[in-house]
């Protein structure tokens, strides 16, 4: 008993070491300093109103095409906008959605989500240009010769750059290469770079990132980083890496997911959790045929708050990564219903609590006090947008990763 209960003792310290290097990192890596200048006395308040870093989610097709009630979407827009800062198209700009017979393209549930991405001030990722995984290619695509799909390709290309030309933030290429490429098997290695090259011939601004799975678990990282370094060597424009954050199980390895972001930061780009839900893809309830009939026992839901804490406290403590993406918040809307913040009538799960406790309060920049001597005020905040307001007078304030600090004055 005695054995037992040094070891457990000695596991509580790990732990709780390990907590005090995670929040170190993230004071470290995720703050800088703002330094408010005005009148000796005056009474200074920093609210946070934006994270830099992307907490993000999904946005469905169903909110743009009538298959979400009104009731619904307010909700969604609500808890959306005070929830996250960035979104993902989920699945409507895929090219097998959008042109499921040749020369039909659907632009218009693409459209009307840019406009409200306009009109809410959300970044949007384009997911994804293409997709090489053989089920996801149209019959039609495979009907063709190889020069006719090439230049269906360049058609994809060419016409979602221009047509979407500074629009979104950035694109997946083309998803999961790393588990199959029907576009090289059937053209050649060099298509890849064929395929960049045609969407910055659209918008040469554009922004392209690789996608993949597996990856976060350990099982395919070692195939990714020759991957990456391969498109590299000839010379793809890779602006960053989309690492999935759903293959894991019931539980998630929690140094599988640490080491694979070390392995990442060596090619020097923004990596992102481009999918993330838990429980994941490996675990019973996506497993099971019967997986919409599961609920999760009360002990589960804490175990799975638990879990989003720790994965959320990882990604967003180490410094290659820029953004999480959260595939899917809401039961009705999520092909994992069991991972969601919120039950389908909107009732918060654990989950709920404990993403808004690291997000929203946590990780959140509050202070108040008043400017010293010399009229000084030094706030430690987290990088984004602050609302800085001094004996009633406001004005927003920048405070960018990039820059690390940032001066003020406010007469």
């Amino acid at each position: 008993m005695r054995l037992r209960l040094i070891a457990l003792s000695l596991l509580s310290a790990a732990c709780a070491a390990q907590a005090a290097d995670l929040d170190a990192a993230i004071q470290k890596n995720r703050t800088g300093t703002l330094v408010i200048q005005a009148k000796r006395g005056a009474k200074v308040q920093v609210e946070q109103v934006r994270h830099e870093f992307w907490f993000g989610a999904t946005v469905p097709t169903g909110m743009f095409t009538g298959r979400m009630s009104a009731g619904n979407i307010a909700k969604f827009n609500e808890v959306f906008t005070s929830h996250f800062n960035a979104g993902v198209i989920e699945a409507a700009f895929k090219w097998h959605d959008m042109e499921r017979e040749r020369g039909m393209v659907n632009y218009a549930t693409v459209d009307a989500m840019l406009r409200w991405a306009d009109q809410t001030g959300i970044p949007l990722r384009g997911h994804c240009i293409y997709w090489g995984i053989p089920n996801r290619v149209q019959d039609w695509l495979k009907a063709l010769s190889d020069e006719e799909l090439r230049l269906e390709l360049r058609q994809r290309g060419r016409s979602v750059g221009a047509r979407y030309r500074g629009r979104f933030a950035e694109y997946d290429l083309n998803n999961e290469m790393i588990h199959a490429n029907y576009y090289e098997q059937r053209l050649g290695e060099g298509i890849t770079k064929e395929m960049a090259q045609w969407v910055k011939d659209g918008d040469s601004n554009a922004r392209l990132y690789v996608n993949d799975y597996d990856i976060t678990t350990g099982n395919r990282l070692d195939d990714y980083v020759k991957h990456i370094r391969k498109l590299l060597a000839m010379g793809v424009p890779v602006a960053g890496i989309g690492v999935q954050g759903h293959l894991h199980g019931d539980t998630f390895d929690a140094a599988a997911l640490q080491n694979a972001l070390d392995v990442l930061a060596q090619f020097k780009l923004p990596v992102r959790i481009t999918e993330f839900n838990f429980p994941g893809q490996r675990s019973k309830y996506y497993r099971d045929k019967e997986k919409v009939k599961l609920a999760l026992t009360d002990e589960e839901e804490q175990a799975k708050a638990a879990a989003l804490k720790e994965f959320y406290r990882i990604c967003f403590a180490h410094p290659a990564v820029t953004g999480i993406m959260m595939w899917g918040f809401w039961e009705g809307a999520n092909w994992i219903p069991q991972s969601s913040l919120y039950k389908r009538d909107w009732t918060p799960t654990p989950a709920a609590g404990a993403y808004q406790d690291l997000v929203l309060k946590q990780w959140w920049t509050r202070w108040s006090g008043t400017a010293d001597a010399k009229g000084r005020a030094e706030v430690r905040a987290f990088f984004g947008k602050h609302r800085v307001t001094v004996d009633g007078k406001e004005m927003m304030v920048e405070l960018t990763r990039a820059e690390g600090k940032e001066r003020v004055r406010v007469e």
